[in-house]
């Protein structure tokens, strides 16, 4: 029997607070506090337009040893833990898959990415590749973010699924079972919840000056003046927040 603990989702007001700032602004402010890099590097996005925002449920993949897994694909399909990982499911959740950047494996296929979707999940963030990409893009409304795609499937050649809700290193880049994930065009950036109040403060901080200051430089205002704030600058955003009743 295998058993596989589930994450300790962030409070939904912190998952809503993030929603719509974008993984640029979160990146960008998380650096401010500390985190110089959480940017996953690889997975990029393949359903443009799709911004996303929710905790992170994590797989981890292995380099495949043979007297360590010697079962094919369907065998007995509940020792794979590619699908314990899904298991897990809620709504709002995302998938965030450590692959070791392989190409020849297709972690999740329609069927899975079906199951996941009728959970509730909202996306997919893959250091390496799907199967059935043409059928989960067309026909199911996830966010994907992954290196590539694969006809093979996820343990056909090098690499099997070895823990599930385990802190992960997807994209050289250290995932926590339950990090909130910002994800969209950008790429997507990980938000450790501990930080996750000062990040909600400071980004809508940052998107309401960056308002401002996007409209004077359409207007022909100077880069020197309104990106980033001078003090001219801000006093006049200042000036616009209170005629705006902010």
């Amino acid at each position: 029997m295998v058993d596989t603990s589930d994450i300790q989702r962030p409070a939904k007001e912190l998952v809503e607070g993030l929603s719509g700032i974008g993984s640029a602004t979160a990146a960008g402010e998380l650096a401010r506090l500390g985190i110089r890099d959480p940017y996953i590097q690889g997975p990029v996005a393949r359903t443009p337009g799709k911004s996303i925002v929710g905790p992170a449920l994590t797989l981890q993949f292995m380099p495949k040893r043979e007297d360590q897994y010697a079962v094919d694909e369907y065998a007995d399909p509940e020792k794979q833990l590619h699908r314990h990982a899904l298991y897990h499911t809620q709504p709002g959740d995302i998938i965030v898959v450590d692959a070791r950047a392989d190409m020849n494996s297709g972690v999740f296929g329609d069927m899975m990415m079906t199951f996941f979707m009728g959970q509730g999940g909202i996306g997919a963030i893959i250091d390496g590749c799907i199967r059935d990409y043409p059928k989960i893009v067309n026909d199911l409304d996830i966010g994907l973010w992954l290196r590539g795609t694969t006809p093979n499937f996820h343990t056909q050649t090098n690499i099997v699924p070895f823990a599930v809700n385990v802190p992960i290193a997807c994209g050289d880049t250290l995932v926590m079972p339950g990090d909130i994930i910002v994800a969209d065009d950008d790429g997507a950036t990980v938000v450790p919840v501990s930080l996750a109040p000062e990040l909600v403060e400071k980004a809508q901080t940052h998107a309401e000056w960056e308002e401002f200051s996007r409209m004077k430089l359409s207007q022909g205002g100077h880069l020197r003046k309104y990106y980033p704030l001078s003090e001219e600058g801000r006093a006049e955003y200042e000036a616009w927040k209170k005629e705006q009743g902010h």
